[in-house]
């Protein structure tokens, strides 16, 4: 039987808008840089005819069409709830980022082995490789700013002693971790694509420089794969955590009036929504009045541990027989 429950809110907070903003701004900043650079690469690869160049300019322009995806994500999630999504649409923003690990496995992976084994089949000498270098370094800048801004993005899931990767594990905000993964990806792919074009022009061999573009492209497949397991968990429903799901638990078990908690189930709604629900037993005895000052108090105690904690249901067998007792 479910008790009273708290009604969502969806009311925006200085804290959740700053949130937001930070996360807009990450994004914006990723855009801005690829799109610039997507335009450089290519213009170099038609000039030099370097493959690897070719494969960084698609993943440059395909990295611009997703931090786009993810704006629109973002604003989408910003809905408030109606009659068709009672929860509101905060989950939007990890559909569109699942699109987005998609577009990258599609467009810049498979494009880039493409481009590469055709590479391979029919190699051609690179022409002024000073032009990639240029424009490499220059990509590995302004890759390295968008990088640094998402990294900041993630240290607020971010505990002490945690790395980088346990940090994208914990981050429910899937527009900042995504962009943390491309951009990861893109200064791994302006060095594969610096060594490749590097070598092949120590060597003389014009097999390296689109050896590079499939090494490229499979960097690219492995970002997508890890971006679909992410963003996946979160679409389909995925946990606030153990730790964090044990210390709600540990703030309800404290309540004089809560006999006992039977279970405590979690659900990230979005990157600041949760859904939370706990089978309770109220201490016996208990008015209605009684039960309902005890939740309205446990519902206080909650969102003041987790103010993301925007629906709070409680279930409690032992409320039947209060209200019996009542009658």
């Amino acid at each position: 039987m479910s008790a009273a429950p708290q009604q969502p809110s969806h009311q925006p907070s200085p804290a959740r808008d700053q949130k937001k903003s930070d996360t807009k701004k990450v994004i914006y900043a990723a855009v801005a840089a690829n799109l610039g650079i997507a335009v450089a690469k290519f213009i170099v690869a038609a000039i030099t005819g370097s493959a690897a160049m070719m494969a960084e300019g698609i993943h440059s322009a395909v990295d611009t069409g997703n931090e786009v995806l993810l704006l629109i994500g973002e604003k989408k999630s910003a809905q408030p709830p109606d009659a068709a999504h009672p929860f509101g649409y905060g989950k939007v923003v990890y559909f569109w980022a699942l699109i987005v690990a998609l577009s990258v496995f599609s467009l810049g992976g498979g494009l880039s082995i493409y481009h590469g084994v055709h590479g391979l089949l029919d190699p051609q000498p690179t022409q002024d490789p000073l032009w990639s270098y240029a424009v490499l370094a220059v990509a590995a800048v302004f890759e390295g700013y968008s990088w640094n801004l998402s990294r900041l993005g993630l240290n607020k899931f971010r505990k002490d002693g945690d790395n980088l990767w346990q940090a994208v594990r914990a981050s429910k905000d899937a527009a900042v971790f995504t962009v943390f993964i491309e951009d990861s990806a893109a200064l791994l792919g302006v060095l594969v694509a610096a060594l490749g074009i590097g070598i092949g022009q120590l060597f003389d061999n014009p097999l390296c420089d689109p050896a590079a573009s499939v090494v490229i492209g499979l960097l690219l497949v492995g970002a997508a794969f890890t971006l679909a397991r992410e963003t996946g968990a979160l679409l389909v429903g995925e946990s606030i955590g153990r730790e964090e799901t044990g210390e709600l638990r540990a703030i309800i078990c404290a309540d004089a009036d809560i006999d006992k908690v039977e279970r405590v189930l979690s659900m990230q709604m979005g990157p600041d929504e949760i859904l939370l629900t706990a089978a309770v037993q109220f201490r016996r005895g208990m008015r209605i009045d009684e039960v309902e000052h005890a939740i309205a108090r446990l519902e206080q105690a909650v969102r003041a541990h987790n103010p993301a904690v925007h629906n709070l249901y409680f279930e409690s067998a032992a409320l039947r027989s209060s209200w019996r007792t009542q009658d």
